[in-house]
């Protein structure tokens, strides 16, 4: 493990000075929200769309960041208000609302309040601190969380605010994402979209990926530091069709103790975290394939895997806990939709990569986990070290609630 001096740098949402490579993008989308008076009526909002790994969050957040620093330079009173969420890891419409509201009071828990209730809470908050906003809602994507609703509520507060009460202050907004997730978006906003064309963002050249690499790794070890680490990196970025997001993230795994290129039944991290057995770290691996899959995908998958290692499959409300085990964790969550012979079916989302989670085999005394469990001792998955989430780097979602 190499000594970091600013580990902070290779979080997820640390936002560098400089959106290297994305300069354009950034100005453009300023000259459109055209802060601290735009000609233009409200509202103020614009989209970045591009694929993951382009740069969509680095751009929707630095150029709030632009805006708030012409808002503070040319508006005298109260400072503006940045309320910055990322919405992928929420649940639903309930869990953007709710990690808004947040931002403005850290105690609030969700639960239990309609979304309407929570989206009129966080106007009429707005509206009595009369401070300028500027809001981002990123990391959109098909199937995450609808914000249509939310983006209509900023657009027109009137009807959640008390009688008498009209508009907020100046409110800017950004929104950042996949191109088919904000095609999604424009539809259900219309006929009125007040979000208009988007910025459209292509991949990352290598070249920006090295300057984005190079950059990290200094401000993380220091001036100079780990030139070795950036080709590297971005190569095998490369390779994997990812980009600057998965670039940061094997450069992170890199800088944690882990190799390069790990398989994620063999990377070495800490041995504390959900208990699981290996097949089933398996079969959700081969059945989500990074993204979702229903529950059924899952069990016959861990079944296949089970009976191929010499065990019995795990029963199916067994499997089902072990499910709710990883979504309390934060690294799954389930999802109930129209379909399958019962009229719904429940899908499964990872939230996190499966090599960041911190699991561990069930002991082999455990009366439940020991029967079919290759974590057991002298089974076929005895030995297999645990995968492990690590240190400060790791994060949980906005609202594990829900």
């Amino acid at each position: 493990m190499q000594s970091s001096v600013r580990p902070e740098v290779l979080a997820n949402d640390w936002l560098p000075p400089v959106a290297l490579g994305r300069n354009a993008p950034v100005a453009e989308l300023v000259r459109r929200l055209d802060p601290p008076r735009p000609v233009a009526p409200p509202p103020w909002i614009v989209a970045v769309a591009g694929p993951s790994g382009s740069g969509t969050s680095v751009v929707a957040r630095s150029a709030a960041r632009e805006v708030l620093d012409r808002l503070r330079s040319a508006r005298p009173g109260p400072s503006p208000r940045l309320l910055a969420v990322r919405t992928g890891p929420l649940r639903g419409t309930h869990g953007v609302a709710s990690a808004l509201l947040r931002r403005l009071d850290e105690g609030f828990d969700g639960r239990g309040f309609p979304v309407a209730e929570i989206l009129a809470g966080l106007l009429r908050r707005l509206r009595r601190e009369g401070r300028p906003v500027v809001f981002v809602l990123d990391d959109l994507g098909v199937g995450g969380p609808d914000v249509a609703p939310i983006v209509r509520a900023f657009a027109d507060p009137d009807r959640f605010l008390p009688e008498g009460e009209v508009g907020l202050p100046p409110t800017w907004g950004l929104i950042a994402g996949s191109a088919d997730a904000l095609t999604t978006l424009d539809r259900a906003l219309q006929p009125h979209s007040p979000i208009g064309p988007w910025v459209e963002l292509g991949p990352y050249t290598e070249r920006d990926l090295e300057r984005i690499v190079r950059d990290r790794v200094e401000r993380c070890l220091g001036p100079g530091a780990g030139e070795e680490l950036v080709r590297p990196t971005v190569h095998l970025a490369v390779a994997e069709g990812g980009g600057a997001a998965r670039a940061i993230d094997l450069l992170r795994r890199r800088l944690v103790g882990a190799p390069l290129r790990t398989s994620i039944l063999s990377a070495p991290r800490p041995s504390l975290g959900v208990t699981l057995e290996p097949h089933v770290l398996r079969a959700l691996d081969a059945a989500v394939r990074g993204q979702a899959a229903p529950v059924g995908e899952v069990r016959r998958a861990e079944a296949e895997l089970a009976r191929a290692g010499g065990a019995r499959p795990l029963p199916t409300t067994t499997l089902w806990r072990r499910i709710v085990q990883l979504e309390r964790a934060g690294y799954v969550r389930r999802e109930i939709r129209p379909g399958g012979t019962g009229g719904t079916r429940s899908i499964v989302r990872l939230l996190a990569p499966i090599d960041e989670w911190v699991t561990t085999p069930p002991r082999p005394g455990s009366p439940r986990d020991a029967v079919g469990s290759e974590g057991a001792a002298g089974g076929p998955g005895a030995g297999v070290p645990a995968i492990g989430r690590s240190g400060p780097w790791s994060s949980a979602p906005d609202d594990p609630a829900g």
